[in-house]
């Protein structure tokens, strides 16, 4: 029996696929299946002569009345939400300016990069040293060498907070203005130069041209920015430790300390699936919401 050509593609298609289908499910799959089956169990590391005891939804019924992890929840809403807007406003900003020709723009362009390529715990750590109460740039700049105003900026809950805000969006910015820079460059020029002899100024182009335009780009930074600031921890990590007061304290952060610091493994995996849970939602509500109106032309 002869084997079409199109059923002979299928296959090798299909072979291609194996590796890749195989490296996801060993890689991403089955951790978030485990996780799931952890989050079911009561599991103490500091007393293993307990054992692993099957609870069911016990740890998600927990989670819901433990106060510490809905301020969590709250700190974590607030700083997607905040980070998040500013990041994506800010790249549209940065990615407008380097978009347009002048001298220089090749090297504007690589140094825009600079904060994004830094790791993140390197970046955490200038951060905490410029909002130092002892030697930081930000007292420096307030007070110059009067150290008896000096202020503790990580020590108050507000300016914690806003720290660490403002160490993601100026880390993370130029990640977004990358992905809006790209889709600029993916608009033709004739769009504007019509747009020009018909009469239309600076502001009309980009509200009628640019923007409609950057709208499924801006969509995908979005995406990948909530999902990413989801799951921050690293910032909080170095910079505040959860503190002061757990006002900077946020569900990855607080499912490593019960995972690690208290050793409850099956209450820290419960956060996990909670933290998994809510950046697929998110992400469903982006694409339906805003992909379906820019698909009919609405949004």
């Amino acid at each position: 029996m002869r084997i079409s050509i199109n059923t002979r593609e299928e296959v090798f298609a299909a072979v291609l696929l194996i590796p890749c289908l195989l490296f996801v499910a060993v890689f991403a799959f089955y951790p978030v299946l485990y996780s799931v089956w952890l989050s079911m169990h009561r599991i103490i590391l500091s007393l293993p002569a307990l054992g692993r005891k099957f609870i069911g939804l016990g740890n998600y019924v927990e989670l819901f009345k433990d106060e510490i992890a809905l301020h969590s929840l709250a700190n974590t809403f607030l700083f997607v939400i905040i980070s998040t807007l500013f990041e994506v406003l800010f790249g549209l900003v940065i990615a407008l300016v380097i978009h347009r020709h002048f001298r220089g723009r090749g090297l504007v362009r690589a140094a825009v990069l600079v904060p994004w390529a830094i790791p993140t715990v390197v970046s955490s750590q200038m951060w905490r040293f410029i909002f130092n109460d002892k030697y930081g740039l930000v007292n420096f700049l307030f007070y110059g060498s009067d150290v008896t105003h000096y202020r503790a900026w990580l020590a108050d809950p507000f300016f914690a907070f806003s720290a660490i805000v403002i160490a993601d969006v100026w880390k993370t910015s130029s990640f977004a203005a990358l992905l809006i820079l790209a889709g600029l460059q993916a608009i033709p020029n004739e769009l504007y130069e019509a747009a020009r002899i018909d009469g239309a100024n600076a502001w009309h182009q980009f509200r009628r041209i640019t923007l409609p335009l950057l709208r499924p780009v801006l969509l995908i930074a979005l995406i990948f920015r909530t999902m990413d600031a989801f799951r921050v921890f690293d910032l909080v990590f170095v910079m505040t430790q959860g503190g002061p007061a757990d006002s900077t304290n946020v569900l990855q952060f607080y499912g490593y300390k019960k995972m690690f610091a208290e050793g409850l493994m099956g209450y820290g995996s419960t956060i996990s699936v909670l933290v998994f849970v809510i950046t697929f939602v998110v992400a469903l509500l982006y694409i339906r919401v805003i992909g379906s109106g820019l698909m009919q032309g609405k949004v």
